[in-house]
């Protein structure tokens, strides 16, 4: 008893020992890409409660280091700002290489994979001696980017020659080449990482991926009732907490689907601001926030009735949304 008795204090003090930030920020942080910004929304009031300047034109944004920093892609600057979530404050820079868009990092921490557009490479960065340690040639336009669970594959979206490239991390060669959808740009896997899910932009689709067997198992169309297949534009995905449901952004429908993972159909669609970009659910899975990148907002979308609660403004062209609660 008294060795568990300890063994909670200890656990006490090493959570008051945490910045406030690492523990319960309650704050979802939305990258814009014209005011070079991250703006900060409270998630118990949905509203704007702070603004943090980063460098230009920030895109995409991942948590980093124990959840305790967040590292912002700035696709006009060509590096990542590290930001401190404890004191809202850029800490440290990194280079990304020219236009960075989307990354994904290695479960350490320590290696960036970033999709380079104008390179058609796949530029793989050591963030601890801030350099590049390989660009790995891949189709045109490059843009998703995805670290498998256990670390040793990553997966990258072609959007030109319309494929996915399966990379081998340990040797940053490309070992397989899928063929998916017109143009695919983001990517999700299902809760047991066995299949990979991957928007198709021209393709009004989702492509399902089997990461056993390296082959498509499915292709899943879109349809919004009085709405042409091109006006149809899947970008953005995220899985529900559960794993039941990935929730994919239409794009210029200004629609999120929600899609039953185990029957792959649509079961229902919530409707949200202008080309609606990206995804992000909350902690406990009850909310659904969107990023609209025409409309300059994010609409929060109840999960269980698929029904918008607010929409807020979040600055010009917003492009990734984190929560963090």
């Amino acid at each position: 008893m008294i060795k568990y008795i300890l063994a909670l204090l200890a656990l006490a003090a090493a959570l008051v020992a945490l910045p406030a930030a690492a523990r319960d920020s309650q704050l979802a942080f939305v990258s814009s890409e014209k005011d070079h910004a991250i703006t900060l929304v409270d998630l118990k009031t949905l509203a704007v409660v702070g603004v943090i300047p980063t460098c230009k034109r920030p895109r995409h944004m991942q948590r980093l280091n124990g959840d305790t920093q967040l590292m912002v892609a700035c696709s006009d600057s060509g590096r990542a700002d590290i930001i401190d979530l404890a004191t809202r404050k850029s800490v440290a820079s990194a280079p990304l290489g020219d236009d960075p868009e989307v990354f994904d990092l290695s479960a350490d921490g320590r290696t960036a994979y970033v999709s380079a557009e104008d390179d058609g490479t796949l530029n793989v960065f050591d963030l601890t001696t801030k350099k590049l340690v390989k660009g790995v040639p891949v189709g045109k336009e490059p843009e998703g980017v995805k670290v498998s669970p256990d670390g040793k594959r990553v997966y990258v979206s072609s959007e030109v020659a319309n494929m996915v490239h399966v990379i081998d991390a340990g040797t940053l060669k490309v070992i397989k080449n899928i063929p998916v959808g017109q143009r695919p740009r983001r990517f999700a896997f299902s809760a047991d990482g066995s299949e990979l899910w991957v928007t198709n932009e021209l393709g009004s689709s989702v492509s399902v991926i089997s990461t056993g067997e390296l082959r498509v198992l499915a292709t899943l169309p879109f349809a919004v009732k009085g709405m042409r297949p091109d006006d149809i534009t899947p970008v953005g995905i995220a899985l529900s907490r559960d794993g039941k449901t990935m929730y994919v952004g239409l794009g210029r429908a200004n629609q999120v689907a929600f899609v039953d993972v185990a029957s792959r159909t649509t079961r229902a669609l919530a409707l949200v601001g202008k080309r609606a970009w990206g995804v992000a659910v909350n902690r406990d899975g009850s909310r659904l926030f969107v990023v609209n990148g025409m409309s300059d907002d994010m609409t929060v979308v109840d999960a269980a009735t698929a029904k918008p609660i607010k929409t807020i403004a979040v600055g010009r062209v917003p492009h990734t949304v984190v929560v963090d609660d």
